[in-house]
């Protein structure tokens, strides 16, 4: 294969060089990502040997344009990784794992480098270039430049035992996924379940299995009117990679990432990973860290014992003659949820996926931001329900490409995101093509896709993720939309979910979608009263899982244990948030944030953000608000947009944030909004 005749190696001739998705096979990404290697390579060498005085010409944007084809070339082949999937795709992520592994240690073990960044005279540059050197020199120090020759080699081998057990882990996440899915032989356990929704369970045989989503609850076990069949959809969902099932077992891997990090963090000189992770965000400190959740997670854990009261109490004047358990917990919850108005089953008419985006995220975009959607039915996704805007700033310039791939299949990575194709950058000149995947279930032919209200939240969320991307506005590539410390990622997306709560958006988006009627006023009611609703759970089963990922980041690699499902008990119970009717979103054999990379010991970054987050939420609702809009307002958006999602990290995310509001965050803002405080 020539380099004339790979599509992932051509410039694409499509607008925002949106790549011809029908022109990339599997076959093609290795080669592609060969030559991009080697071509980034024959750069960082050219900068290495340079001789002449350094500049940020000749070393950082050199360094940064470097980058380009390689950047490409992965942003394209991982779209079709996590979202087509399947046996191809997965041979090819495990062997790019390692090779990337090597190849950026190359450039951050790279003293000749290193030094000439260090040799920069930046007193004429802009404070954004002056950043991202400061940054970048953080980053080669961090990651192990000053280490003997010896160390180095030890390092290159740690990264790369490391990136091939990550993306084992990943794809027995995946596996796991089809691996446990509940059998049921028995029509009448699945009383509760639509006969539509039956019918999407069953195969040709007329073999009937429930599919798992991500997290431990199941939603279905908010409509089985069984308590068994509850119970077993729970148990099948917490036993994933407990050894069930050999080709999903990752028990063997959690030990052997949790070593390996400990190592890596051992032969960098920080006490444990945990650490090693904290200093590059904006919490610095691993004990600041572990405070922070402990103190959200005390009052979580008080107002549980309330709730499960309460709960208790419903299922024993429902009938209920087993004794209440942990599947039991969101049924009843449910239910309580629409004695006060919120029933999912009631709503769902009313928000349908297409309202929910064009009259929904568009339009608060749109009112905040002054940016407008234009469907682009010219182009074309990797499969035909993958949609295109185009979006147009308010003067009629095209600013970005927006894409969406909203449901769920065989063989696509789980739960939902956000990831740019193509980043925005005035050095590079070009402009951000950014992608939002949701696991909605898709609907017949014909039929429409209506969403629960957790789904419309998480529409939001994404795309609070997606306008980080598209409102960019930085210099390097590398200092644009989310490419900020891992802990303040999620600050956009939290903040974006706001608006679905808004009176004026909800009013858009929340019509039936066959008369047109608004939203029942008790509905808006109720939805506006639903964000503390069921904080004790939720909150408590996000800081299980964030204090487990602590707990395996915070241990030397003395200190390994020989038994998963011991350590985690004794961990959640060290850390007060043990609960057995409440186990955590994710149990460590699949809890891949952690163990598949990318969130590692850095999961606790989804509370730190939502502190920002929160507080900016209440800037926005009271000094920002205009005639009780609630901050939907051009004035208040483009503050936002100028100060924090156009920055980037062209400057240090905490500044951007005084910027905003002139003074630091607060704490407790986090429990004021989750009804905790």
């Amino acid at each position: 294969m020539t380099i004339e005749n790979n599509p992932l190696l051509q410039k694409s001739d499509l607008p925002y060089e949106l790549p011809d998705w029908e022109l990339i096979k599997p076959e093609h990404i290795i080669p592609a990502l060969e030559h991009a290697i080697a071509t980034q390579r024959q750069a960082w060498e050219a900068v290495a040997s340079d001789t002449s005085t350094p500049t940020v010409e000749n070393t950082v944007e050199a360094l940064e344009n470097a980058g380009e084809l390689i950047e490409s070339v992965l942003n394209t082949s991982f779209t079709l990784i996590s979202s087509v999937g399947g046996e191809a795709f997965e041979k090819i992520e495990a062997e790019m794992g390692p090779m990337m592994a090597e190849h950026f240690n190359a450039f951050y073990l790279d003293e000749r480098i290193y030094h000439r960044l260090r040799e920069l005279n930046l007193d004429d540059a802009d404070a954004e270039t002056r950043h991202f050197v400061t940054e970048l020199l953080a980053e080669f120090e961090q990651r192990g430049v000053a280490l003997s020759p010896e160390q180095k080699s030890i390092l290159r081998q740690l990264d790369t035992d490391l990136s091939e057990a990550e993306i084992a882990f990943g794809q027995r996440v995946v596996q796991a996924m089809s691996d446990n899915e509940l059998l049921v032989t028995d029509r009448s356990l699945l009383a509760g379940l639509s006969e539509e929704k039956i019918a999407s369970y069953t195969s040709d045989d007329g073999t009937i299995r429930l599919p798992l989503e991500n997290f431990t609850n199941q939603p279905l076990q908010t409509e089985l009117l069984n308590h068994d069949t509850r119970t077993a959809l729970l148990a099948t969902s917490m036993n994933r990679g407990f050894g069930e099932h050999e080709s999903s077992d990752t028990r063997h891997l959690v030990l052997k990432i949790a070593q390996l990090r400990a190592q890596r963090a051992e032969l960098l000189g920080y006490p444990h990973h945990s650490q090693a992770v904290a200093q590059q965000g904006m919490a610095k400190d691993a004990e600041a860290i572990l405070q922070l959740l402990i103190s959200v997670a005390k009052p979580a854990v008080e107002a549980v014992k309330v709730e499960s009261d309460k709960l208790k109490s419903m299922a024993h004047d429902a009938g209920q003659e087993e004794e209440f358990s942990a599947a039991d917990w969101i049924f009843y919850q449910e239910k309580l949820r629409a004695d006060i108005g919120l029933d999912d089953a009631a709503m769902a008419p009313y928000f349908l996926l297409e309202n929910v985006v064009e009259n929904g995220i568009f339009f608060a975009a749109h009112e905040l931001y002054g940016i407008s959607f234009v469907e682009r039915t010219d182009l074309h996704g990797y499969l035909p329900s993958v949609r295109t805007w185009e979006v147009v700033n308010d003067d009629g310039v095209g600013i970005a490409l927006f894409q969406a791939d909203f449901y769920r299949r065989k063989g696509k990575h789980g739960g939902a995101w956000m990831h740019e194709i193509v980043a925005g950058s005035s050095l590079s000149g070009k402009k951000p093509l950014i992608m939002n995947n949701c696991n909605f279930e898709e609907p017949p032919a014909g039929e429409p896709c209506l969403l629960t209200w957790d789904n419309v939240v998480t529409v939001f969320h994404e795309f609070g993720h997606a306008l980080h991307g598209i409102l960019t506005n930085t210099k390097y590539r590398s200092t644009s939309g989310t490419h900020v410390p891992r802990d303040f990622v999620e600050t956009p997306s939290q903040l974006n979910e706001m608006w679905a709560y808004n009176p004026q958006v909800l009013a858009r988006y929340a019509v039936h979608y066959r008369s047109g009627e608004p939203l029942p006023e008790h509905l808006v009611t109720a939805l506006a009263e639903s964000k503390t609703f069921g904080q004790a759970f939720e909150t408590t089963e996000l800081l299980a899982s964030a204090l487990l990922d602590q707990a395996w980041h915070r241990i030397s690699s003395q200190e390994i244990p020989a038994n998963v499902e011991d350590f985690e008990k004794a961990a959640l119970e060290e850390y007060g948030v043990y609960c057995e009717l409440i186990p955590p979103r994710y149990r460590s054999t699949y809890f891949n944030h952690t163990f598949g990379g990318g969130y590692d010991a850095g999961y606790y970054s989804y509370i730190w953000a939502e502190v920002l987050a929160a507080d900016i939420e209440n800037w926005f609702k009271t000094s920002a608000a205009v005639d009780g809009d609630g901050g939907l307002n051009r004035a208040a958006g483009e503050r936002v947009r100028s100060e924090i999602l156009a920055r980037g990290n062209s400057r240090a995310p905490m500044d951007s944030f005084r910027a905003l509001l002139g003074r630091d965050p607060r704490p407790e803002a986090i429990l004021e909004r989750r009804g905790l405080a």
